[in-house]
């Protein structure tokens, strides 16, 4: 099986931010790997911008050292590595004054029909001032494209603002609100195993399915970051865009057709169709730790912080497909280990002619998201050997490693950037999902603050707070195990 390039068409990249990590470990690794499989043409041009003051070389010295380290393929490629660089320039730019706009807008080449694409790779407070002077400048054009980072807001308040900031200098069709788990191969498999299958439609909905879990746990704690970490929370780091996306694409109907807008409008559907939650289906916790050190109010320098860095909590999806159906959404730091995954757990056979064995979980469709991403189903077979009929678990796996050699397994950025540049916006957030995710979420947040309601405490390097797995057992049901 051979993996096919398409080439997109010429373009002109303008990054803002590009001197900081996020730029130099993940995006110009994501160009330079789409560039060596020859889906950049040779013509196009990356063009840095932030505010210190360098050269062009010096920029270029920059990428080229954190290529050689972040992305495994540059050393060995030295030849294309040194023509990718000499695509890239840079200009200092002062985003709050005037220095640099007009030596930016004389850089970009003047075919109006080329595509332009801003990456804003910037906090979101520069957003509007961005934007604004690029309109002044006379950037933008009828084939610009805006490219946006998360978090998109901290509240609903907030995200109408800056939709509206955005929208007032491009349309709505120019806008790309970037989730880099849209872009994840597992991610594209979801979709394509539910509408691509008549094996699978008949069976997505709440009278074969028990329940959902999705699961998005990290081994690393907030260090580095817990001054912006303690003023968000997992709840708006985390399960208002990364969960809510994967909640949206597992339970959204059939489109249409396989178009951005008719993907995107069934999203918002469930979205709008999430019931109310009660408090006491919401679990929230702080990681602690027996050496006083490897603490949330340690990373955080604040011990009296009531943020959580974990959240477990039960959904309903009030419609017909999913009514009776909960989806279980769990999030965290400092957990036992680095995983993210998607279970579909099917519902018994309504007549089980077998003994059913200690320990037996049933029928599952499990999709990791990483590491290691697969997709795999659980299935119930005879136990081989004498001594009468005793099922066992047999897992059919598809494994993307071991297709690696054959297929070059794209990073979820370098998928998206090619999409900003084709003009596809279908893993990309529309601003009626974002306003519609913070309208959900907003009302559970306030509860928080006005109640006071504190997190509990977990072990650093566990599954969560015990609570959290009271969340399923008081249902009769049980987490996945948390493991790479």
């Amino acid at each position: 099986m051979v993996s096919k390039i398409i080439p997109v068409e010429n373009f002109d990249l303008v990054l803002f931010g590009a001197t900081g990590d996020l730029a130099q470990r993940k995006i110009f690794s994501a160009l330079f790997r789409r560039f060596v499989a020859q889906q950049i043409p040779e013509q196009a041009r990356i063009i840095g911008a932030a505010r210190s003051d360098l050269t062009d070389d010096d920029f270029r010295d920059m990428v080229k050292k954190n290529l050689q380290k972040f992305c495994p393929n540059a050393s060995q490629n030295t030849q294309k590595l040194q023509q990718f660089l000499q695509n890239i320039c840079y200009v200092s730019v002062d985003i709050n004054g005037d220095k640099g706009w007009q030596t930016l807008q004389k850089t970009l080449r003047t075919d109006m029909d080329m595509v332009r694409a801003f990456y804003l790779s910037v906090t979101p407070s520069l957003f509007d001032k961005i934007s604004e002077q690029l309109n002044t400048h006379h950037m933008i054009t009828p084939e610009s494209r805006i490219i946006v980072e998360k978090p998109f807001g901290h509240d609903l308040q907030s995200a109408k603002a800056l939709n509206l900031a955005l929208r007032q200098n491009f349309t709505e069709q120019q806008i790309y609100r970037i989730d880099h788990y849209l872009g994840k191969e597992t991610v594209q498999n979801l979709m394509a195993l539910r509408f691509a299958n008549a094996l699978w439609e008949p069976l997505w909905n709440s009278t074969h399915i028990d329940h959902v879990q999705i699961t998005v746990a990290e081994e690393l704690g907030v260090e580095g970051r817990g001054d912006y970490y303690d003023k968000s929370g997992a709840m708006r780091d985390m399960v208002q865009n990364h969960l809510m996306q994967l909640l949206c694409l597992t339970a959204m109907e059939p489109p249409a057709k396989f178009h951005p807008d008719a993907v995107r409008n069934e999203k918002v559907k469930v979205i709008e169709a999430l019931a109310p939650i009660e408090q006491t289906d919401i679990v929230r916790g702080q990681y602690s730790a027996d050496d006083g050190e490897t603490t949330y109010f340690n990373h955080v320098g604040n011990d009296k912080s009531i943020t959580e860095s974990f959240i477990a909590m039960k959904v309903h999806i009030a419609n017909w497909r999913w009514a009776g159906t909960p989806f279980y959404l769990r999030t965290g730091k400092k957990l036992r280990t680095r995983c993210s995954e998607i279970a579909i757990m099917f519902r018994d056979p309504p007549h089980m002619i077998f003994p059913k064995m200690p320990h037996q979980q049933g029928n599952a469709l499990i999709i990791r998201l990483q590491p290691n991403e697969r997709i795999d189903l659980r299935t119930m077979a005879k136990e081989a050997g004498l001594g009468g009929m005793r099922l066992t678990e047999a897992v059919l796996n598809m494994n993307f490693a071991d297709v690696q050699e054959t297929i070059d397994v794209q990073d979820a950025y370098e998928r998206l950037i090619m999409d900003v540049i084709r003009g596809n916006q279908t893993l990309f957030m529309r601003d009626d999902e974002v306003e519609a995710a913070w309208a959900w979420a907003d009302p559970i947040i306030a509860e928080w603050q006005e109640n006071h309601i504190k997190p509990v405490a977990y072990q650093a390097g566990s599954a969560g707070p015990d609570d959290a797995l009271m969340l399923m057992h008081r249902d009769g049901r049980r987490w996945q195990e948390i493991q790479e």
